[in-house]
């Protein structure tokens, strides 16, 4: 019978692959002045790989946009008033039109009363006119206005309610579990409820399926109707690598923010709500996203062609196997508890032939203090045919005076 093996060890004895992603985090951040630690804000902790962290957040998450870690997680499956960070599923909605071809930049959309007529933040479209999608666009992401995204709606789906059902359609396709749309803007409505988790997965599809449109929500200012305003995203200009996303604010709420920072190969998305004030919302979402830089950080484990181990073959053309993992292999890290990361490679051996090339025969499972468990494929890296039947007798009969 084939013997269990199973290698115990540090990452170290395997060799990162290509060192840490994140080296160029320090080179690339702004200077900033000289000061002090902050004092630790009001408010309970959030939960984290590295113990309880405060923050004034009444809701919060932070995750590594390319792994998916979890950095930071308060009551971030709680359903909660998104307010304007929901309208990040409107410009989901949007972009995907115009990949589709079905909306282009340059196509006007006429301007309703109702839209006209909007309260709260505001692009000031003018009522019987008509806009074109590119300046549309523009005023909900860096103005947030609450009339841009209803010409939106009524330009697409005829009515802001049948525009509601399409964002509940698109982000039951992306995987918002939590999530129920009753309109395209955030105003206050009972039943219009997300979660911290939906609003990262939402902003993570956001960043990887629109590149191309993504890049507006680091525009600083757009000027419409003799206007000009500000991109309201506190993060832009004061963290080193901000390029989005989207504020929120209603009296139930209170402040939010779902950001994002890309430094050298990193990039984070932050989403926290239920802060007191805009300055609340600034101090702590700069604080959250600096500490997540700062404790944690991205380690390539190995690439998809490398070699992770040899296995013995038994009756096969060649004495042994490579065995890889068959794709990249990165892990978010707490930096100061990386070297106790243990890996175990899991495998019957020998390994009988024949074998094919990308076969299943094995697992690399990785864990270690403040590391979620992984596990991980290994696949045979080369095709092993099985020996003729004359070569197969002496290795049959060698086996069987081992006894092994």
């Amino acid at each position: 019978m084939p013997k269990r093996r199973d290698m115990i060890g540090a990452v170290a004895a395997i060799g990162l692959a290509g060192g840490v992603l994140s080296g160029e985090a320090r080179a690339q951040a702004r200077p900033r002045p000289a000061r002090g630690p902050a004092p630790p804000p009001p408010g309970s902790p959030a939960s984290t790989p590295l113990g309880p962290v405060d923050t004034a957040a009444r809701l919060a998450l932070i995750v590594d946009a390319d792994t998916g870690a979890v950095l930071l997680e308060k009551n971030a499956d709680e359903r909660m008033p998104p307010s304007s960070m929901s309208k990040l599923m409107t410009m989901y909605v949007v972009f995907d039109l115009l990949k589709q071809g079905r909306l282009t930049m340059e196509q006007e959309l006429p301007v309703s009363e109702r839209a006209w007529r909007m309260g709260g933040s505001k692009m000031f479209v003018q009522l019987g006119t008509s806009v074109k999608v590119q300046d549309l666009i523009r005023g909900v992401i860096i103005q947030s206005g609450n009339d841009a995204c209803i010409v939106l709606a009524e330009g697409i789906a005829g009515s802001e309610t049948q525009f509601a059902e399409m964002l509940n359609d698109y982000g039951r396709k992306i995987g918002l579990t939590a999530s129920s749309f009753r309109n395209a803007t955030g105003w206050p409505d009972p039943e219009h409820r997300m979660t911290c988790r939906d609003l990262s997965i939402l902003a993570r599809r956001l960043i990887n399926d629109f590149p191309e449109y993504f890049r507006i929500y680091s525009e600083r200012s757009f000027v419409w109707n003799n206007i000009t305003q500000e991109n309201r995203n506190p993060l832009l200009g004061r963290v080193a690598g901000a390029d989005g996303l989207k504020t929120g604010h209603t009296d139930e709420a209170g402040y939010g923010l779902t950001g994002t920072a890309k430094r050298g190969d990193r990039r984070l998305i932050l989403v926290a709500n239920g802060l007191s004030s805009m300055a609340a919302r600034r101090e702590e979402t700069e604080r959250l996203m600096e500490w997540g830089f700062r404790e944690f950080e991205n380690v390539a484990l190995f690439r998809a062609s490398d070699t992770i181990e040899e296995a013995p073959v038994y009756l096969g053309e060649r004495l042994k196997v490579p065995l890889v993992g068959g794709r990249d292999v990165v892990l978010t890290l707490p930096k100061q508890w990386r070297r106790s990361l243990q890996v175990r490679l899991r495998y019957d051996s020998p390994v009988p032939a024949p074998i094919a090339k990308g076969q299943e025969l094995g697992k690399l499972e990785v864990s270690g203090a403040g590391v979620p468990p992984m596990s991980v494929p290994l696949l045979a890296g080369v095709d092993v045919p099985k020996l003729g039947l004359i070569p197969r007798i002496p290795a049959v009969l060698g086996r069987l005076v081992s006894g092994a």
